[in-house]
């Protein structure tokens, strides 16, 4: 495989080996391809949870269990508003 660096990506992983972290280029792009591979994985999880969620979310709604929005923005205000005063 043959792979196409542009000059920054080419310091960067030159600057890692001499550091001493790693001990090849090919060591850094190994790990690289690994965080990224971790990363993508837990933009998944992420998006399975934020999915069940909001399938929770739409099912309370369907049994009647919602809140009216501008009345929980109210509530929120006021909350909010009377911790800055505490805070003062």
């Amino acid at each position: 495989m043959n792979v196409s660096l542009t000059p920054e990506l080419e310091t960067l992983i030159h600057d890692k080996v001499s550091a001493g972290r790693y001990t090849s280029a090919s060591e850094v792009v190994r790990e690289a391809l690994r965080l990224m591979e971790e990363r993508d994985q837990m933009q998944e999880l992420y998006k399975a949870s934020m999915r069940e969620k909001i399938a929770a979310g739409m099912a309370s709604l369907r049994t009647g269990q919602g809140t009216d929005g501008e009345a929980f923005m109210a509530r929120l205000d006021t909350d909010l508003g009377a911790i800055e005063r505490q805070d003062q």
